[in-house]
């Protein structure tokens, strides 16, 4: 029998894959869950089982993907991945470039992808398999392969998102952006905001949120001014925790320790550029509070 600490280091692998294929918690569990109950039930001992850990999950989550295609192309109002928490901002160089892999403007962009583009593409360029195996995966010619990561490659190369690296000073300006907002200093608030800025918020229809997008300085600090002076109304207790959300600097609302609210800012040349809140519950059931604040999600 495998060591509990390799098999949840096999957990941990195959949900950083498959988060990244899907977008969702709930749904990458679902894909890592029946990954290792295969695992439980291969009678011989795997060779490479991280690869292994790979290929399985992988096609699972391609034939999963399918399916929430189709779903997602029926969602009302903007779609958004589901928040990946957690308590610390990313260090050295390496984890800050994965975790821009996780960001939910990378995440998004990756919707205009196939579902086998969308795997070949992350196999090849976040997880560095070289192509032989990325085509054994997926199930592809290695020369049918490089074409869909080529095609990909340039499906994403002129949006792919970029972000200021410092960790640091994008958590003092959450704290300076938080502060405008709930103080409705417009002034301050459109100081801190690029030209292009842009308000995305995903309530999938089930709750109060903007079903288009909201773009321009002026129309962004008036929206989320309006949006706290109305919260700030409701008289709700409200508890703010600052968190890291999809690599980004972010903070959560819980409302008596359920999450309601997830924000989270997309920062380049130290002004915000993207401000990104999920609102739907069902998108914040894998979020809950404990003594010690929210409990992160996986480690990716």
């Amino acid at each position: 029998m495998m060591p509990v600490a390799d098999i949840e280091a096999l957990r941990r692998h195959g949900f950083s894959v498959a988060y990244r294929m899907l977008g969702s918690v709930a749904d990458a569990e679902d894909v890592v869950q029946e990954a290792l109950l295969r695992l439980s039930r291969a009678e011989d001992a795997l060779d490479e089982p991280t690869a292994w850990m790979t290929t399985v999950t992988t096609r699972l989550a391609i034939d999963h993907l399918r399916l929430a295609r189709v779903r997602r192309e029926r969602y009302v109002g903007p779609w958004l991945p589901e928040p990946l928490v957690t308590e610390a901002a990313p260090g050295p160089h390496e984890e800050a470039e994965m975790a821009e892999t996780v960001s939910q403007a990378f995440l998004v962009l990756l919707e205009q992808l196939t579902p086998t583009e969308r795997a070949a593409f992350l196999l090849r360029d976040v997880f560095a398999y070289d192509y032989p195996q990325v085509a054994r995966i997926v199930g592809r010619s290695e020369a049918t392969t490089r074409q869909l990561v080529t095609r990909a490659r340039r499906h994403l190369q002129e949006r792919r998102p970029r972000f200021d690296p410092d960790p640091e000073a994008g958590r003092r300006l959450l704290e300076r952006f938080l502060a405008a907002v709930d103080g409705g200093d417009l002034g301050a608030l459109e100081e801190m905001l690029a030209e292009d800025v842009v308000v995305y918020a995903d309530g999938g229809g089930k709750v109060v949120a903007a079903r288009r997008p909201v773009a321009g300085v002026a129309r962004v600090a008036r929206f989320l001014t309006r949006i706290a002076e109305n919260r700030a109304r409701s008289g709700e207790p409200l508890a703010v925790q600052l968190a890291t959300v999809n690599g980004r600097p972010g903070r959560i609302l819980h409302l008596q320790g359920r999450a309601v609210d997830v924000l989270s800012l997309d920062i380049a040349d130290g002004r915000i550029r993207a401000i990104r809140i999920v609102r739907n519950p069902d998108k914040l059931a894998h979020l809950h509070v404990t003594a010690g604040g929210a409990v992160p999600s996986e480690g990716v």
